[in-house]
């Protein structure tokens, strides 16, 4: 059953889920409720729904390298862990806040000021995140101690980095034991590394483990014989390692057994650096006792001698020891994450939830739905943090609008049109004898995921990641779905200022019915929220009470209407466009509805070129047929204005299918993509045409003076140019057209879902034109919202929450 749908029932469970005190297996986060401590939405939601999460620490970055090279790193690291099938989770200090999750730019800005990051362990948590210095809360990089214990409050099981602390050489004086190893002792999480630095003492530090309680197994990685502890740079130490792991399904045993019996202890796992990267043991021990002597006579000592002998290390090995450091840390980071993803196989498809009916009872589970929303009454202001479930309050916010020009600050888009709540509901047989597909008439065993969707919606997500500041409007129903559509807007980020609540109606909702196989079986769709169009509808008054003062007070820079308004609405906004002066985006959604544009109300005329209605669409090779069939039908290119336009575009009167060729493809024109974007222009001076694996075609409408019409670098892309002197009058300058092809290719068994690649892309373009403030070309956004469009078709959500990695590309 549908976690939203069961919150109606939540207050009479309250005593016993307040009372509980299980600790299940299925407890993901201790955290309490804390200012100082955050975790992403990426992350927060992943979690929720039992997807492989692996750590990563920050003191690598802002303490091993230097930028950009550590910057660089951090992506490398983020995308092997994606590219294995699991989520990153970075752990770093940033303004005195604990932050889990971090997206690039906050990554961007630790590592590039990394000397005034401190370097930040347990005990050092406090200090880093209470205390201003001149006024300023501080930064810091966590060590692996400081990693463990964040990750652990946040619900994360695996760590992956390159070494741990240890036990130092000459400890017998010094007492210079590593932290690391004592949080090994106290927190629950596993750690995937290249066992400990190697100028450390390495038969000590695996004693001092095993005094801890910590299990610790080497990776066979293909050996057979007696297996050594690696120390780092080296796959050998002459040390055998306590226990050898053959593979990550063995070692995920282990941790589901680990976890299970509620051990309060951490695991180590060491993986061996690549054979290629690997120097000689005895080469090493030479460079380390003179990094060690040269450390003790400068007098380095506690938390400033490790970084001070790695950089030793790698002036006496002339740079190796930099490459084997990177080598190391990326193979521990895959097999770190093939571990986690493993591990989630054992929580989800190996273990039969009935047999455990604590597995909801208590712990991340309670407090929030399978999209990551927080069930606590005071989610939406509250800061990003997670609540034990000793703590937690379960209660439905009630809706609040009495402010009608709510507007959320600094807004530069707005995007209009639909968002549905989404349940798709997976097929899922007790055992391989029942078939792929449910039986008719009766219940069936399922997998039931919810999460928001509607065209509008997704491009307003897909925008807002990319970095631009949105404003959704659109309509839910004063009901249980509703409720849990402003909370889910809320928990990640997103206003909901323009999310008119009316009374009376349903919150759109769409259900897909899936086989085993996860291909649609049936589905289902109540979504008339918005179709009301007769004079005085709740909707017409939404737009004029609600929805135009806030754009009025607003006047953002973009606009982006999807074709989920009937033509009567879509005609107010787009009149509201233009008296703002605003660049429209037009979405068609389909080919039935993105006709819609064509079939105005007859006092509403779409205006052409050079104060278009509408100014870029973004249809796929299908919605464009329907829009130029639209069209036609409607008589517009019978209209005089649109053939001056179209007449000084500088077509030849017989035609430039050559040139179209060249610049698209043959079997474009075959197809008349090429032809009916440019007999649109006139409408719609930019057109992104998306095809798929085909890339994207971008046709555009250039005015009169634009560089690219005199420049060589374009010239390849230039259609045709004015030819019949009305330069100065219409201000048509010419055609540009260009194929963008496809920047990956994306294999059958990588695609996810289709749903919300194109509202991706289209929201990606929005985001790109709207932060650089007019002054973007779209031709520069192309390959980044294609590449956030697959990002979304590799993830399960309509728009990836990946897709923060993307911003500082844009």
């Amino acid at each position: 059953m549908s976690s939203w749908i069961c919150r109606a029932c939540r207050p009479s469970l309250r005593p016993l889920l307040l009372s509980s005190r299980s600790h299940a297996t299925s407890r993901r986060s201790i955290s309490a409720n804390s200012p100082y401590f955050s975790v992403s939405e990426e992350v927060r939601q992943a979690i929720a729904e039992r997807k492989p999460v692996v750590a990563l620490e920050t003191t690598i970055y802002t303490h091993g390298f230097p930028y950009p090279d550590n910057f660089a790193l951090s992506s490398k690291l983020e995308s092997l862990i994606r590219i294995n099938g699991g989520v990153p989770a970075t752990i770093g200090i940033q303004e005195g806040i604990a932050k889990v999750g971090m997206s690039a730019d906050e990554i961007n800005r630790l590592v590039s000021a990394s000397s005034e990051a401190g370097k930040v362990s347990r005990r050092d948590l406090a200090f880093v995140c209470g205390v201003t210095m001149d006024g300023k809360r501080l930064n810091g990089g966590t060590t692996v101690a400081g990693t463990m214990l964040l990750a652990h409050k946040a619900g994360i099981r695996v760590f992956a980095t390159g070494g741990l602390g240890g036990v130092h050489r000459g400890v017998e004086e010094t007492f210079d034991i590593s932290a690391d190893l004592t949080e090994l002792g106290r927190t629950p999480v596993a750690v995937i590394s290249s066992g400990c630095k190697s100028f450390l003492d390495i038969p000590r530090t695996l004693e001092y483990l095993e005094t801890q309680g910590v299990a610790v197994y080497t990776f066979a990685d293909g050996r057979r014989s007696e297996i050594e502890f690696p120390a780092f740079y080296s796959r050998d130490s002459g040390v055998l390692s306590p226990g050898v792991v053959l593979d990550e399904v063995e070692a995920a045993n282990m941790l589901h057994a680990h976890f299970s019996l509620g051990l309060q202890s951490g695991l180590h796992f060491a993986n061996p650096i690549p054979e290629e990267f690997s120097i000689p043991h005895a080469e090493m021990e030479v460079t380390i006792e003179q990094a060690l002597e040269e450390a003790e006579a400068a007098g380095a000592t506690g938390s400033e001698i490790t970084p001070f002998i790695l950089t030793k290390i790698k002036e006496l090995t002339g740079g190796d020891s930099v490459e084997a450091n990177k080598a190391l840390v990326e193979a521990n980071v895959v097999r770190g994450t093939r571990l986690a993803v493993e591990l989630q196989k054992l929580e989800t498809e190996g273990v039969d939830r009935q047999d455990r009916p604590e597995t909801q009872a208590s712990g991340f589970g309670s407090n929030y739905t399978t999209t990551g929303v927080s069930l606590k009454a005071n989610a939406a202001s509250a800061p990003p943090s997670l609540a034990t479930p000793e703590t937690s309050t379960i209660a439905v916010p009630m809706l609040d609008q009495t402010a009608s020009l709510k507007v959320a600050p600094a807004v530069n888009v707005f995007v209009a049109g639909s968002l549905n709540v989404d349940l798709s509901c997976d097929f899922s047989p007790r055992s391989s004898s029942s078939g792929h597909s449910p039986e008719l008439k009766t219940s069936n065993p399922a997998t039931i995921s919810q999460s928001l969707g509607g065209v509008a919606h997704n491009i307003a997500r897909a925008a807002h990641l990319m970095g631009a500041n949105v404003q959704l409007c659109s309509a839910v129903g004063d009901d249980l779905p509703g409720k849990a559509a402003l909370e889910a807007l809320a928990a990640g980020g997103m206003s909901d200022a323009g999310v008119k609540v009316m009374p009376d109606t349903r919150t759109s909702q769409y259900v897909a019915v899936n086989d085993g196989k996860k291909d649609l079986v049936l589905a289902m769709a109540d979504v008339s929220i918005l179709e009301d169009t007769a004079e005085g509808s709740v909707v017409s008054e939404a737009f004029q009470q609600f929805w135009l003062p806030q754009l009025k007070q607003a006047r953002p820079s973009h606009i982006v209407l999807d074709a989920n308004w009937p033509p009567q609405h879509l005609a107010r906004w787009l009149k509201a466009g233009q008296e703002t002066g605003a660049h429209v985006t037009f979405e068609p959604v389909s080919n039935l509805k993105g006709a819609s544009l064509f079939k105005l109300p007859k006092d509403h005329t779409l205006a052409v070129f050079p104060a278009p209605s509408v100014h870029l669409t973004t249809p796929n090779a299908y919605e464009l047929a329907a829009m130029h069939a639209a069209a036609r039908d409607a008589g517009l290119f019978d209209r005089q204005d649109w053939w001056e336009v179209v007449d000084a575009l500088g077509i030849p009167d017989t035609g430039a299918r050559m040139q179209m060729s060249l610049a698209a493809s043959s079997a474009l024109v075959d197809q008349g993509v090429p032809q009916q974007s440019v007999q649109l222009l006139p409408f719609i001076p930019t057109i992104c045409c998306k095809l798929g694996a085909q890339g994207v075609l971008l046709t555009q409408l250039l005015p009169a003076g634009d560089a690219r019409l005199t420049s060589g670098d374009h010239a390849p892309y230039i259609l045709s140019r004015c030819t019949n002197g009305t330069e100065d009058k219409l201000g048509v300058g010419g055609v540009y057209m260009r194929l963008f092809p496809a920047v990956d290719k994306v294999e059958a068994a990588e695609i996810v879902s289709v749903n919300g690649v194109g509202d991706t892309l289209a929201g990606a373009l929005v985001a790109g034109l709207a932060q650089r403030d007019g002054k973007a070309r779209l031709e520069d956004l192309v390959d980044v919202a294609q590449r956030a469009a697959v990002l979304t078709l590799k993830s399960q959500e309509s728009v990836s929450p990946g897709l923060g990695t993307l911003r500082l590309l844009a």
